[in-house]
């Protein structure tokens, strides 16, 4: 059984009213931590609506706490406003206020116990110290304000990334709409989203990777709003878009002759070269331009297609210019063994070597192999690097 402890000795009145100017502070100072408690955003806005899964649990424990909280409180206040009576009187009874301000004077009856903490095994009261009040609404207290603190943080987490991608819905759906035509894939990241803003309200505690979930859906809506965007540009750049891609496949089928004309001289002056496979894109590129035109106002996809094939010819461009330096490159690379033939014949006349009958019959073999058409490049490179030769170990022997 809970029996009220034995007074203690009885303070004096200096300590008592020092006591009492403490507690009343402490009392001030309590009910203001209370009620910024109790008006804090996220606590209102879980007491306005029925949290789910791990949030739900949770809050349904603070909730409990914050009642208990409460209770706790009252019961010290109802004390303190005692010994404040008390301590009016003009003769104050100071054993009395010292019970009250240092004793057991806290009764906690089971009927003032909130129903949900309630048992049908009713128990005597529990009689405690205002300092046992003080730590058990402290213990209660933080247990509530960090159920708070954890949704607020995750609310403050998740919001933001959630008002970031609805910001990207509305305007791609601002957008579609302009563009008068459905478009099931915003449809169905706006699903997604939807989905995920339910989440995020009504459980944000229970779900770890739901920021990952929002960052990605906010991503994919940022990429339909640009395409959205680009179909929107086409729609008013498309006459002057189109045109400048037909000049480009032209371009193209310039370029693609260039390597067929590159490529018959090759063969005309390099003996037996190895080429690589000359480009024919032109004639695909002018149909799949030409067929542009059967999507016209459905511009969403037409911005896909004309991006494909603006990007297809900036390839066929850029490889039909390479197959061009490849193969013109045998024809340098020919042009470059001639000068070096050149450039050691002259070194040869400088170390007065011009009449060495073997160097000119080396020279007169490497000149044949080069000024012959069709020239035989990988014969005419080992004969000018043997000559090369001849003519260092000449200038080394001084």
């Amino acid at each position: 059984m809970n029996t009220r402890g034995a007074p203690g000795p009885p303070m004096s009145l200096e300590g008592i009213d020092h006591a009492l100017s403490r507690r009343v502070a402490e009392r001030d100072r309590i009910a203001g931590d209370l009620l910024d408690l109790d008006d804090h955003p996220s606590r209102r806005l879980l007491a306005g609506m029925t949290p789910a899964g791990e949030t739900g649990r949770r809050w349904a424990r603070a909730e409990a706490t914050s009642v208990t909280l409460w209770w706790l409180f009252d019961a010290y206040r109802r004390v303190l406003d005692r010994a404040l009576e008390l301590r009016a009187a003009s003769k104050p009874d100071l054993a009395a206020l010292s019970d009250l301000l240092a004793g057991s004077s806290v009764e906690l009856e089971p009927g003032d116990v909130p129903v949900e903490k309630r048992s049908l095994l009713r128990t005597p009261g529990e009689w405690i110290t205002l300092d046992t009040v003080m730590a058990r609404m402290d213990r209660a207290y933080r247990e509530v304000a960090e159920t708070v603190a954890a949704v607020d943080a995750a609310w403050g987490t998740l919001l933001p990334r959630l008002e970031e991608a609805d910001a990207a819905r509305r305007a791609a759906r601002v957008l579609a709409d302009d563009l008068g035509a459905a478009d099931a894939e915003l449809d169905r990241l706006g699903e997604r989203l939807d989905r995920l803003r339910a989440a995020a309200t009504s459980d944000p505690l229970g779900a770890p990777g739901l920021g990952e979930e929002l960052d990605a859906a906010a991503s994919a809506l940022a990429a339909r709003l640009g395409a959205l965007e680009r179909a929107a540009r086409l729609r008013e750049e498309y006459a002057e878009r189109a045109r400048l891609l037909g000049e480009r496949v032209a371009e193209v089928a310039a370029a693609e002759e260039e390597a067929r004309r590159v490529r018959d001289v090759v063969l005309a002056k390099i003996a037996s070269p190895s080429l690589p496979r000359l480009p024919d894109q032109a004639a695909a590129l002018r149909d799949r331009l030409a067929a542009l035109g059967s999507a016209e106002g459905r511009w969403l996809e037409l911005a896909e297609r004309l991006a494909e094939l603006e990007r297809a010819v900036l390839d066929a461009l850029s490889r039909a210019d390479g197959v061009t330096g490849s193969i013109g490159g045998l024809i340098d690379r020919r042009d470059e063994l001639r000068g070096r033939l050149s450039a050691y014949q002259a070194k040869a006349v400088r170390l007065g070597h011009a009449e060495d009958v073997a160097l000119a019959g080396l020279y007169g073999t490497a000149r044949d192999l080069l000024w012959t058409a069709p020239c035989d490049l990988r014969r005419a490179t080992v004969a000018v690097a043997e000559y090369q030769r001849a003519i260092t170990r000449i200038g080394a022997a001084g």
